[in-house]
Protein backbone atom coordinates (compact mmCIF):
# COMPACT_ATOMS: atom_id res chain seq x y z
CA UNK A 1 0.00 0.00 0.00
CA UNK A 2 1.18 3.62 -0.94
CA UNK A 3 2.04 5.68 2.36
CA UNK A 4 -0.41 8.52 3.08
CA UNK A 5 0.35 11.42 0.53
CA UNK A 6 1.80 14.58 2.73
CA UNK A 7 -0.80 16.94 4.40
CA UNK A 8 -1.51 20.27 1.67
CA UNK A 9 -3.60 22.56 3.74
CA UNK A 10 -5.72 25.01 2.22
CA UNK A 11 -7.78 28.03 2.54
CA UNK A 12 -10.50 29.90 0.73
CA UNK A 13 -11.63 33.44 1.40
CA UNK A 14 -14.11 36.21 -0.02
CA UNK A 15 -12.81 37.97 -3.21
CA UNK A 16 -15.04 39.47 -6.32
CA UNK A 17 -17.88 37.23 -8.37
CA UNK A 18 -17.12 34.04 -10.13
CA UNK A 19 -17.37 34.45 -13.85
CA UNK A 20 -16.41 31.70 -16.84
CA UNK A 21 -17.45 28.50 -18.48
CA UNK A 22 -15.46 25.52 -17.58
CA UNK A 23 -16.53 21.64 -17.57
CA UNK A 24 -15.64 19.59 -14.52
CA UNK A 25 -13.71 16.39 -15.07
CA UNK A 26 -15.76 13.15 -16.49
CA UNK A 27 -18.13 11.28 -14.43
CA UNK A 28 -16.64 8.70 -11.70
CA UNK A 29 -19.04 6.17 -11.65
CA UNK A 30 -19.08 6.19 -15.04
CA UNK A 31 -15.41 5.97 -15.34
CA UNK A 32 -14.79 3.39 -13.38
CA UNK A 33 -17.62 1.65 -15.00
CA UNK A 34 -16.17 1.41 -18.00
CA UNK A 35 -12.85 -0.05 -16.81
CA UNK A 36 -14.15 -2.86 -15.38
CA UNK A 37 -16.75 -3.96 -18.29
CA UNK A 38 -14.42 -3.46 -20.80
CA UNK A 39 -12.02 -5.73 -18.85
CA UNK A 40 -14.85 -8.05 -18.97
CA UNK A 41 -15.82 -7.48 -22.80
CA UNK A 42 -14.13 -9.28 -25.86
CA UNK A 43 -12.46 -6.80 -28.17
CA UNK A 44 -11.19 -3.67 -27.29
CA UNK A 45 -13.11 -0.65 -25.53
CA UNK A 46 -11.95 2.97 -26.07
CA UNK A 47 -13.07 5.54 -23.61
CA UNK A 48 -12.95 9.63 -24.00
CA UNK A 49 -12.97 11.66 -21.52
CA UNK A 50 -12.30 9.62 -18.48
CA UNK A 51 -11.80 10.95 -14.94
CA UNK A 52 -8.01 10.68 -14.78
CA UNK A 53 -7.97 11.02 -10.77
CA UNK A 54 -6.79 8.81 -7.75
CA UNK A 55 -9.83 6.18 -7.92
CA UNK A 56 -9.90 5.64 -10.96
CA UNK A 57 -6.35 5.14 -12.02
CA UNK A 58 -6.62 2.70 -8.82
CA UNK A 59 -9.29 0.89 -10.49
CA UNK A 60 -7.15 0.94 -14.08
CA UNK A 61 -4.34 -0.64 -12.63
CA UNK A 62 -6.54 -3.39 -10.85
CA UNK A 63 -8.25 -4.50 -14.56
CA UNK A 64 -4.55 -4.61 -15.52
CA UNK A 65 -3.39 -6.81 -12.46
CA UNK A 66 -6.40 -9.02 -13.40
CA UNK A 67 -4.72 -9.55 -17.13
CA UNK A 68 -6.65 -6.96 -19.18
CA UNK A 69 -4.91 -4.70 -21.20
CA UNK A 70 -5.40 -1.05 -19.75
CA UNK A 71 -3.16 1.86 -21.69
CA UNK A 72 -3.49 5.65 -21.77
CA UNK A 73 -3.56 6.94 -24.99
CA UNK A 74 -4.03 10.54 -24.69
CA UNK A 75 -5.59 13.36 -22.36
CA UNK A 76 -9.00 11.27 -20.75
CA UNK A 77 -8.32 8.93 -23.60
CA UNK A 78 -8.27 5.04 -22.64
CA UNK A 79 -8.45 1.76 -24.47
CA UNK A 80 -9.01 -1.79 -22.73
CA UNK A 81 -8.62 -5.01 -24.15
CA UNK A 82 -11.32 -7.07 -22.32
CA UNK A 83 -10.55 -11.24 -21.47
CA UNK A 84 -14.31 -11.97 -21.45
CA UNK A 85 -16.66 -12.58 -18.56
CA UNK A 86 -14.79 -15.40 -15.79
CA UNK A 87 -11.71 -14.53 -17.78
CA UNK A 88 -10.07 -12.88 -14.85
CA UNK A 89 -6.39 -13.65 -13.99
CA UNK A 90 -5.49 -14.47 -10.52
CA UNK A 91 -3.20 -11.51 -9.50
CA UNK A 92 0.51 -11.74 -8.52
CA UNK A 93 0.22 -9.01 -5.62
CA UNK A 94 -3.01 -7.60 -3.42
CA UNK A 95 -5.11 -5.01 -5.44
CA UNK A 96 -4.79 -1.74 -4.10
CA UNK A 97 -7.43 0.47 -4.80
CA UNK A 98 -6.45 3.56 -2.55
CA UNK A 99 -9.55 5.47 -1.41
CA UNK A 100 -11.85 4.53 -3.76
CA UNK A 101 -14.64 2.46 -2.44
CA UNK A 102 -16.28 2.30 -5.78
CA UNK A 103 -13.64 0.50 -8.04
CA UNK A 104 -13.28 -2.12 -4.80
CA UNK A 105 -16.48 -3.00 -4.47
CA UNK A 106 -17.44 -3.52 -8.07
CA UNK A 107 -14.16 -4.99 -8.59
CA UNK A 108 -15.43 -7.88 -6.04
CA UNK A 109 -18.75 -8.46 -7.64
CA UNK A 110 -16.34 -9.27 -10.87
CA UNK A 111 -13.77 -11.12 -8.95
CA UNK A 112 -16.58 -13.34 -7.31
CA UNK A 113 -17.59 -15.60 -10.63
CA UNK A 114 -14.21 -16.45 -11.56
CA UNK A 115 -12.05 -19.21 -9.92
CA UNK A 116 -9.05 -16.93 -8.79
CA UNK A 117 -7.97 -15.89 -5.12
CA UNK A 118 -7.17 -11.83 -4.98
CA UNK A 119 -6.57 -9.80 -2.26
CA UNK A 120 -8.26 -6.10 -1.71
CA UNK A 121 -6.67 -3.47 -0.05
CA UNK A 122 -6.40 0.15 0.30
CA UNK A 123 -5.18 3.00 1.95
CA UNK A 124 -6.26 4.15 5.69
CA UNK A 125 -9.36 5.64 4.87
CA UNK A 126 -10.85 2.62 2.52
CA UNK A 127 -9.65 0.20 5.27
CA UNK A 128 -12.26 2.05 7.60
CA UNK A 129 -15.29 1.44 4.97
CA UNK A 130 -17.49 -1.83 5.87
CA UNK A 131 -17.17 -4.63 3.07
CA UNK A 132 -19.62 -7.16 4.74
CA UNK A 133 -22.56 -5.85 3.00
CA UNK A 134 -20.86 -7.06 -0.48
CA UNK A 135 -19.75 -9.91 0.19
CA UNK A 136 -22.86 -11.51 1.70
CA UNK A 137 -24.28 -12.00 -1.31
CA UNK A 138 -21.31 -13.03 -3.23
CA UNK A 139 -20.63 -15.50 -0.65
CA UNK A 140 -24.40 -16.58 -1.89
CA UNK A 141 -23.47 -16.87 -5.46
CA UNK A 142 -20.55 -18.99 -4.43
CA UNK A 143 -17.20 -17.02 -3.38
CA UNK A 144 -15.71 -17.26 -0.35
CA UNK A 145 -13.91 -14.72 2.18
CA UNK A 146 -11.03 -16.82 3.06
CA UNK A 147 -9.88 -13.62 5.14
CA UNK A 148 -10.85 -9.88 6.28
CA UNK A 149 -10.13 -7.72 9.09
CA UNK A 150 -12.59 -7.49 12.28
CA UNK A 151 -15.64 -5.74 11.59
CA UNK A 152 -15.50 -6.24 8.13
CA UNK A 153 -12.81 -4.19 7.16
CA UNK A 154 -9.75 -4.75 4.54
CA UNK A 155 -7.64 -6.08 3.31
CA UNK A 156 -9.64 -9.42 2.81
CA UNK A 157 -8.61 -11.93 0.65
CA UNK A 158 -11.57 -13.24 -1.73
CA UNK A 159 -12.08 -16.33 -3.67
CA UNK A 160 -14.34 -16.43 -6.31
CA UNK A 161 -17.03 -19.15 -7.55
CA UNK A 162 -15.97 -21.82 -10.01
CA UNK A 163 -19.21 -22.34 -10.54
CA UNK A 164 -21.35 -19.06 -9.99
CA UNK A 165 -24.71 -19.42 -8.06
CA UNK A 166 -27.81 -17.12 -9.63
CA UNK A 167 -29.69 -15.50 -7.05
CA UNK A 168 -32.62 -13.68 -6.19
CA UNK A 169 -31.36 -10.74 -3.36
CA UNK A 170 -33.25 -7.69 -1.92
CA UNK A 171 -30.82 -5.31 -0.94
CA UNK A 172 -30.95 -4.29 2.95
CA UNK A 173 -29.75 -0.98 2.14
CA UNK A 174 -29.96 1.56 -0.78
CA UNK A 175 -26.81 1.37 -2.10
CA UNK A 176 -25.53 1.35 -6.22
CA UNK A 177 -22.12 -0.12 -5.18
CA UNK A 178 -23.74 -3.24 -3.60
CA UNK A 179 -26.80 -3.63 -6.43
CA UNK A 180 -23.56 -3.77 -8.94
CA UNK A 181 -21.17 -6.08 -7.11
CA UNK A 182 -24.22 -8.43 -7.56
CA UNK A 183 -24.69 -7.86 -11.28
CA UNK A 184 -21.35 -8.14 -12.29
CA UNK A 185 -21.18 -11.37 -10.43
CA UNK A 186 -24.42 -12.45 -12.03
CA UNK A 187 -22.39 -11.92 -15.45
CA UNK A 188 -20.59 -15.20 -14.49
CA UNK A 189 -23.23 -17.38 -13.44
CA UNK A 190 -26.22 -19.28 -15.61
CA UNK A 191 -29.92 -18.55 -15.72
CA UNK A 192 -31.00 -15.43 -14.12
CA UNK A 193 -29.36 -13.27 -10.93
CA UNK A 194 -32.26 -10.48 -9.99
CA UNK A 195 -31.18 -7.70 -7.20
CA UNK A 196 -34.44 -5.54 -5.45
CA UNK A 197 -34.22 -2.17 -4.49
CA UNK A 198 -36.94 -0.32 -2.31
CA UNK A 199 -35.43 2.75 -3.01
CA UNK A 200 -34.20 3.23 -6.44
CA UNK A 201 -30.12 4.08 -6.92
CA UNK A 202 -27.74 4.96 -9.61
CA UNK A 203 -28.40 3.16 -12.66
CA UNK A 204 -24.98 3.41 -14.29
CA UNK A 205 -24.32 -0.09 -14.50
CA UNK A 206 -27.52 -1.28 -15.80
CA UNK A 207 -27.51 0.74 -18.34
CA UNK A 208 -23.47 0.42 -19.30
CA UNK A 209 -24.43 -3.25 -19.17
CA UNK A 210 -27.23 -2.82 -21.85
CA UNK A 211 -24.00 -0.96 -23.91
CA UNK A 212 -22.23 -4.02 -23.59
CA UNK A 213 -24.76 -6.34 -25.01
CA UNK A 214 -25.85 -7.83 -21.68
CA UNK A 215 -29.75 -8.57 -21.51
CA UNK A 216 -31.02 -6.77 -18.17
CA UNK A 217 -34.77 -5.80 -17.77
CA UNK A 218 -35.61 -3.41 -15.27
CA UNK A 219 -39.20 -2.66 -13.66
CA UNK A 220 -40.87 -0.65 -10.83
CA UNK A 221 -40.70 -2.19 -7.19
CA UNK A 222 -43.38 -0.68 -4.60
CA UNK A 223 -43.18 2.70 -4.45
CA UNK A 224 -39.92 3.94 -4.86
CA UNK A 225 -37.68 0.88 -6.05
CA UNK A 226 -36.80 -1.37 -8.77
CA UNK A 227 -36.62 -4.89 -10.02
CA UNK A 228 -33.21 -5.89 -12.09
CA UNK A 229 -32.93 -8.85 -14.19
CA UNK A 230 -29.40 -9.95 -15.46
CA UNK A 231 -29.62 -12.62 -17.70
CA UNK A 232 -25.78 -14.50 -17.02
CA UNK A 233 -23.37 -16.03 -19.07
CA UNK A 234 -23.46 -13.15 -21.87
CA UNK A 235 -20.35 -12.45 -24.10
CA UNK A 236 -19.73 -9.06 -23.92
CA UNK A 237 -18.93 -7.14 -26.96
CA UNK A 238 -16.27 -3.93 -26.93
CA UNK A 239 -18.09 -0.79 -26.96
CA UNK A 240 -16.72 3.04 -27.12
CA UNK A 241 -17.71 4.71 -23.91
CA UNK A 242 -17.80 9.16 -23.52
CA UNK A 243 -17.73 9.69 -20.19
CA UNK A 244 -20.28 12.67 -19.32
CA UNK A 245 -19.46 15.34 -16.65
CA UNK A 246 -19.83 14.33 -13.65
CA UNK A 247 -23.02 15.70 -11.67
CA UNK A 248 -20.88 15.45 -8.10
CA UNK A 249 -18.54 16.93 -9.09
CA UNK A 250 -20.06 20.31 -10.66
CA UNK A 251 -21.91 20.70 -7.68
CA UNK A 252 -19.04 22.49 -6.20
CA UNK A 253 -18.73 25.40 -8.48
CA UNK A 254 -22.37 25.81 -9.17
CA UNK A 255 -22.59 26.03 -5.32
CA UNK A 256 -19.69 28.48 -5.24
CA UNK A 257 -21.71 30.29 -8.30
CA UNK A 258 -25.07 30.30 -5.88
CA UNK A 259 -23.31 32.04 -2.86
CA UNK A 260 -21.33 34.50 -4.10
CA UNK A 261 -23.09 37.29 -5.25
CA UNK A 262 -22.61 38.81 -8.58
CA UNK A 263 -20.96 35.58 -9.73
CA UNK A 264 -22.03 34.01 -13.65
CA UNK A 265 -21.11 30.40 -13.79
CA UNK A 266 -22.07 27.92 -17.22
CA UNK A 267 -21.04 24.48 -16.26
CA UNK A 268 -20.75 22.52 -19.65
CA UNK A 269 -21.99 19.06 -20.26
CA UNK A 270 -23.34 17.99 -17.40
CA UNK A 271 -25.04 14.56 -16.69
CA UNK A 272 -28.35 14.73 -16.03
CA UNK A 273 -29.44 11.05 -15.23
CA UNK A 274 -32.48 11.62 -13.09
CA UNK A 275 -31.37 9.30 -10.52
CA UNK A 276 -28.29 11.70 -9.96
CA UNK A 277 -30.17 15.01 -10.01
CA UNK A 278 -31.58 15.19 -6.66
CA UNK A 279 -29.36 18.19 -5.84
CA UNK A 280 -30.34 20.19 -8.32
CA UNK A 281 -34.49 19.29 -7.62
CA UNK A 282 -33.81 20.29 -3.84
CA UNK A 283 -31.43 23.49 -4.61
CA UNK A 284 -34.84 24.51 -7.25
CA UNK A 285 -37.20 23.92 -4.17
CA UNK A 286 -34.34 26.50 -2.23
CA UNK A 287 -35.00 28.70 -5.12
CA UNK A 288 -32.05 28.47 -6.98
CA UNK A 289 -31.62 30.41 -10.38
CA UNK A 290 -30.12 27.71 -11.99
CA UNK A 291 -30.74 27.30 -16.03
CA UNK A 292 -30.50 24.43 -17.80
CA UNK A 293 -29.76 24.86 -21.60
CA UNK A 294 -28.22 22.78 -24.94
CA UNK A 295 -29.67 19.45 -23.27
CA UNK A 296 -27.95 16.66 -25.48
CA UNK A 297 -27.18 12.87 -25.28
CA UNK A 298 -23.25 11.86 -24.37
CA UNK A 299 -22.57 8.32 -24.14
CA UNK A 300 -25.82 6.95 -23.61
CA UNK A 301 -26.59 10.09 -21.02
CA UNK A 302 -28.90 12.83 -20.73
CA UNK A 303 -26.43 15.75 -20.45
CA UNK A 304 -26.65 19.75 -20.41
CA UNK A 305 -24.91 23.20 -20.13
CA UNK A 306 -25.80 24.05 -16.66
CA UNK A 307 -25.96 28.46 -15.93
CA UNK A 308 -25.83 29.67 -12.51
CA UNK A 309 -26.33 33.03 -11.12
CA UNK A 310 -26.79 33.69 -6.70
CA UNK A 311 -30.06 34.90 -5.72
CA UNK A 312 -32.46 34.80 -2.47
CA UNK A 313 -32.10 31.23 -1.14
CA UNK A 314 -34.35 29.15 1.34
CA UNK A 315 -34.78 26.46 4.07
CA UNK A 316 -36.27 23.53 2.82
CA UNK A 317 -36.66 19.91 4.57
CA UNK A 318 -35.36 17.39 2.40
CA UNK A 319 -36.81 13.53 2.04
CA UNK A 320 -35.25 10.82 2.90
CA UNK A 321 -36.65 8.75 -0.07
CA UNK A 322 -34.30 11.49 -1.91
CA UNK A 323 -30.79 10.33 -0.49
CA UNK A 324 -29.94 7.55 -2.94
CA UNK A 325 -30.57 10.57 -6.05
CA UNK A 326 -27.89 12.86 -3.99
CA UNK A 327 -25.97 11.00 -1.41
CA UNK A 328 -22.58 12.60 -2.58
CA UNK A 329 -23.85 15.90 -2.19
CA UNK A 330 -25.18 16.47 1.26
CA UNK A 331 -21.95 18.12 2.64
CA UNK A 332 -21.88 21.20 -0.26
CA UNK A 333 -25.82 21.41 0.54
CA UNK A 334 -25.38 21.82 4.21
CA UNK A 335 -22.36 24.25 3.03
CA UNK A 336 -25.76 26.21 0.97
CA UNK A 337 -28.18 25.80 3.36
CA UNK A 338 -25.93 27.88 6.04
CA UNK A 339 -26.33 31.13 3.56
CA UNK A 340 -30.21 30.34 2.98
CA UNK A 341 -32.79 32.00 5.20
CA UNK A 342 -34.22 29.39 7.60
CA UNK A 343 -34.10 26.23 8.52
CA UNK A 344 -33.24 22.86 6.15
CA UNK A 345 -33.57 19.45 6.66
CA UNK A 346 -31.64 16.92 5.40
CA UNK A 347 -33.60 13.41 6.22
CA UNK A 348 -32.52 9.76 6.02
CA UNK A 349 -28.60 10.26 6.14
CA UNK A 350 -27.60 6.94 8.10
CA UNK A 351 -25.10 6.54 4.56
CA UNK A 352 -23.10 9.09 5.15
CA UNK A 353 -21.74 7.34 8.10
CA UNK A 354 -20.30 4.79 6.13
CA UNK A 355 -18.53 6.86 3.46
CA UNK A 356 -14.87 8.41 3.74
CA UNK A 357 -15.55 9.13 7.01
CA UNK A 358 -18.70 9.37 9.14
CA UNK A 359 -19.23 12.36 6.84
CA UNK A 360 -22.77 13.27 8.64
CA UNK A 361 -20.41 14.31 11.60
CA UNK A 362 -17.87 15.69 9.66
CA UNK A 363 -19.92 17.65 7.29
CA UNK A 364 -21.97 19.33 10.85
CA UNK A 365 -18.26 19.51 12.69
CA UNK A 366 -17.76 21.63 9.05
CA UNK A 367 -20.69 24.29 9.93
CA UNK A 368 -20.36 24.55 13.82
CA UNK A 369 -16.12 25.53 13.28
CA UNK A 370 -17.61 27.95 10.84
CA UNK A 371 -20.41 29.73 13.08
CA UNK A 372 -23.53 28.01 11.45
CA UNK A 373 -25.45 25.87 13.59
CA UNK A 374 -26.08 22.52 13.16
CA UNK A 375 -27.21 19.37 14.39
CA UNK A 376 -27.51 15.90 14.22
CA UNK A 377 -31.18 14.31 15.49
CA UNK A 378 -31.27 10.52 14.68
CA UNK A 379 -29.99 10.26 11.48
CA UNK A 380 -30.90 13.81 9.48
CA UNK A 381 -28.69 16.88 9.78
CA UNK A 382 -30.06 20.62 10.29
CA UNK A 383 -28.91 23.30 9.33
CA UNK A 384 -30.42 26.64 10.87
CA UNK A 385 -29.53 28.89 7.90
CA UNK A 386 -29.27 32.98 8.42
CA UNK A 387 -28.10 34.07 4.75
CA UNK A 388 -24.35 34.18 5.83
CA UNK A 389 -21.23 32.23 7.67
CA UNK A 390 -18.88 33.94 10.03
CA UNK A 391 -16.22 31.38 8.66
CA UNK A 392 -12.69 31.82 10.35
CA UNK A 393 -12.11 28.22 11.12
CA UNK A 394 -10.17 25.55 10.19
CA UNK A 395 -12.12 22.15 9.27
CA UNK A 396 -10.97 18.28 10.15
CA UNK A 397 -11.54 17.08 6.97
CA UNK A 398 -10.85 13.10 7.75
CA UNK A 399 -9.23 12.32 4.74
CA UNK A 400 -12.48 12.86 2.91
CA UNK A 401 -12.72 15.06 -0.31
CA UNK A 402 -15.84 16.36 -0.69
CA UNK A 403 -15.72 17.50 3.33
CA UNK A 404 -12.47 19.52 2.21
CA UNK A 405 -14.23 20.68 -1.43
CA UNK A 406 -17.48 21.80 0.41
CA UNK A 407 -15.29 24.22 3.23
CA UNK A 408 -13.41 25.64 0.49
CA UNK A 409 -16.59 26.58 -0.90
CA UNK A 410 -17.92 27.97 2.13
CA UNK A 411 -14.67 30.33 2.38
CA UNK A 412 -15.63 31.58 -0.85
CA UNK A 413 -18.60 33.55 0.29
CA UNK A 414 -17.82 33.50 4.16
CA UNK A 415 -16.85 36.83 6.28
CA UNK A 416 -14.18 35.08 7.52
CA UNK A 417 -11.45 33.15 5.71
CA UNK A 418 -11.83 29.03 5.61
CA UNK A 419 -9.22 26.63 5.94
CA UNK A 420 -9.00 22.67 5.51
CA UNK A 421 -6.29 20.56 7.49
CA UNK A 422 -5.71 18.70 3.98
CA UNK A 423 -6.75 19.28 0.45
CA UNK A 424 -4.63 16.44 -0.83
CA UNK A 425 -7.34 13.59 -1.41
CA UNK A 426 -9.09 16.20 -3.22
CA UNK A 427 -7.72 14.54 -6.17
CA UNK A 428 -9.05 11.11 -5.80
CA UNK A 429 -12.30 12.48 -7.43
CA UNK A 430 -11.55 15.96 -8.32
CA UNK A 431 -8.15 16.74 -10.06
CA UNK A 432 -7.82 19.96 -11.05
CA UNK A 433 -10.30 21.47 -8.73
CA UNK A 434 -8.11 24.41 -7.29
CA UNK A 435 -7.41 25.63 -10.51
CA UNK A 436 -10.37 25.40 -12.16
CA UNK A 437 -11.73 27.70 -9.29
CA UNK A 438 -9.72 29.49 -9.78
CA UNK A 439 -10.37 30.31 -13.83
CA UNK A 440 -13.28 31.40 -11.79
CA UNK A 441 -11.99 33.90 -10.04
CA UNK A 442 -11.31 32.14 -6.53
CA UNK A 443 -9.04 33.30 -3.86
CA UNK A 444 -7.59 29.89 -2.96
CA UNK A 445 -3.91 29.56 -0.98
Amino acid sequence: MNPAAQAIPLTSRRKGPLAGRVRVPGDKSISQRSLILGALAVGETRIAGMLEGGDVISTANAMKALGATVERVGEGAWRVLGVGVGGFAEPAAPLDFGNSATGCRLAMGAVAGCPITVTFDGDASLRTRPMRRILDPLEKMGARTLEIREGGRLPAVVQGARDPIPIEYEAPVPSAQLKSAVLLAGLAAPGTTTVIEKEATRDHTEKMLKHFGASVRVSPYGDHGRRIVLDGQPELEAAPVVVPADPSSAAFPLAAALIVPGSEVVLEGVMMNPLRTGLLTTLKEMGAAIELVAKRNEGGEEVADLRVTPGALKGVDVPAERAPTMIDEYPILAAIAAFAEGETRMRGLKELRVKESDRLEGTAALLRVNGVEAEIVDDDLIVRGKGRAAGGGVVTTHMDHRIAMSALVMGLASEQPVGVDDSAFIATSFPGFVELMRSLGADLT
